[in-house]
């Protein structure tokens, strides 16, 4: 069993740069300078981590299989969920590849929590659905929250995004119940 692991761990290792999700160039996709580029958001089934390589793979819920290469603070965080566990993972298509802004864990806790788990300090900002949607900017009740590296914080807003501290950002995302850890923030 332990070997057929270890093919699993390898196979997915050699096919993390093949796979839709995975950037081509790593380091393009992480440190390519801000700019206004829609979000894509995958909701599926966590299939593994990798700690070798900072590896990630999801299995979405249409099949589709996706992996991505997170920071190791990330990963800390990320290896206590287990294989089939509902994942929620929110990327940007960048140059090259992805960058990931957040992977969600539904139902992992009972109120919406955000950790930053990237290397610099981020707002949450938060607030209403508008026309029964989020990604429109409310003309009211926005909120920010500052978050340290390594800390964490809380919504009841229907929509949320996190941007560089300082920063601003229009809530696109949908709250739910859980945690998600953020990864790199966009304004």
């Amino acid at each position: 069993m332990g070997s057929l692991r270890s093919r699993a761990g390898l196979t997915v290792a050699l096919l993390l740069g093949l796979w839709p999700g995975a950037p081509t160039r790593w380091a393009d996709a992480q440190d390519a300078a801000p700019s206004r580029v829609a979000f894509e958001t995958v909701h599926g089934k966590l299939e593994m981590v990798n700690e070798s390589i900072n590896g990630v793979a999801v299995v979405s819920d249409d099949g589709k299989r996706m992996a991505w290469q997170l920071d190791k603070r990330v990963i800390a965080q990320v290896k206590r969920f287990k294989p089939g566990d509902p994942v929620v993972v929110i990327y940007r298509v960048r140059g090259s590849g992805t960058a990931v802004t957040a992977i969600a864990f539904p139902g992992a806790a009972g109120t919406p929590i955000y950790v930053n788990t990237s290397a610099e300090r981020v707002e949450l900002v938060s607030g209403p659905m508008v026309d029964g949607a989020c990604g429109k900017p409310p003309e009211a009740s926005i909120h920010a929250t500052t978050i340290p590296i390594g800390g964490r914080a809380e919504t009841q807003d229907a929509c949320w995004c996190c941007a560089p501290a300082g920063k601003a950002c229009v809530p696109a995302n949908k709250t739910g119940l859980g945690q998600a850890f953020l990864v790199h923030c966009y304004e």
